[in-house]
């Protein structure tokens, strides 16, 4: 087996001597190359490098960044060239990057994940230990007994998400706590960031215009698009905003047509404490949506992943089922 092991030198938690520990572990089981990223997409270049020669596996060492960009390079050519379907009206599927439709998806190279990063939602959701040295255990055990799982991913704007997208406040976020890059991206500092962002947001609350097949319109000021649950954590405490969700079912849509301060510590609360299924006079919640259209009045900011995309006056959110191989 040809394998790559890309490394995000500086994810929170990489280190030099796990960087080793974990390429000469692999080493003994496949036939490996490393690369270490030295700037914004290169783990995308090389993941989709990797795609066109034929690599067995890609494995990536760091955040959920890191993860986000290896998967978009190992899709960024897998989508069979073609007319994307119609599907609702005048929604359609948003083709990914290869042009065509997303659901119809060539052979790619299996993902393999040891977490560098703070939160490393998507390797957690896996079942994949947060601690590296584990992490990489448990990708040698699965490798050693032929193992893996197929999960379905999310594309909006052409862009793969494994775990969450959105536009709003939760982007706003994002974005601020982007601008703080070279600091530790601690529990602590995304509280910050939500607070400035909920009275100050950047782009103010433009009214969203949700869009779901077979549904009436609904309006919203922020929306949270999940592929699986937990959303995200804070610290190690999970957020739970669509509990139905996993790399099995569709897309889950959770948005609020009102940002009012009872309305959002109630739903805060009730994220960090349970995981039933939330209800409530402002919330627009659906679980195992095959797509969803978001216009906005105005430009809003754009997250993947917990990475700023842009700003967007208008997203379509595509469930793609059995997307990716995960050595798991």
């Amino acid at each position: 087996m040809r394998a790559i092991l890309v490394v995000n030198p500086q994810a929170t938690s990489t280190t030099a001597g796990g960087r080793d520990v974990l390429a000469h572990a692999l080493a003994s089981q496949v036939k490996l190359d490393v690369v270490e990223t030295d700037y914004r997409g290169h783990a995308m270049a090389v993941a989709r490098s990797a795609a066109r020669d034929g690599i067995d596996l890609v494995v990536a060492h760091g955040g959920d960044g890191t993860v986000n960009e290896v998967v978009n390079g190992l899709l960024a050519d897998a989508v069979t060239p073609g007319a994307p379907p119609q599907a609702g009206g005048s929604t359609t599927r948003t083709p990914g990057r290869g042009g065509g439709d997303p659901s119809e998806i060539g052979h790619v190279p299996a993902l393999g994940v040891v977490p560098g990063g703070s939160a490393n939602v998507f390797a957690r959701a896996l079942g994949i230990s947060a601690d590296s040295f584990e992490a990489t255990h448990q990708l040698l055990n699965a490798l050693e007994n032929d193992r893996s799982r197929r999960v379905g991913l999310g594309l909006a704007d052409g862009h793969w998400f494994t775990f969450n997208s959105g536009l709003g406040w939760d982007a706003d976020v994002v974005g601020r706590v982007a601008k703080r890059r070279g600091k530790q991206t601690t529990a602590g500092l995304y509280l910050r960031a939500a607070v400035r962002s909920y009275f100050r947001p950047p782009l103010g609350r433009p009214a969203l215009t949700i869009r779901i097949p077979g549904e009436e319109p609904a309006e919203a000021l922020t929306a949270f698009v999940s592929n699986t649950d937990p959303w995200s954590y804070l610290g190690e405490r999970a957020i739970h905003l669509n509990p139905g969700c996993s790399f099995e079912t569709g897309l889950g849509l959770f948005a609020l047509n009102g940002l009012g301060l009872p309305t959002v510590f109630k739903h805060v609360r009730q994220a960090l404490t349970t995981k039933s299924n939330q209800r409530g006079r402002r919330l627009v919640r659906h679980d195992d949506l095959p797509m969803i259209r978001i216009d906005a009045a105005e430009p809003v900011n754009f997250q993947v992943d917990g990475d700023l995309v842009g700003q967007r006056t208008r997203v379509e959110f595509v469930s793609v089922p059995n997307a990716l191989t995960v050595i798991v």
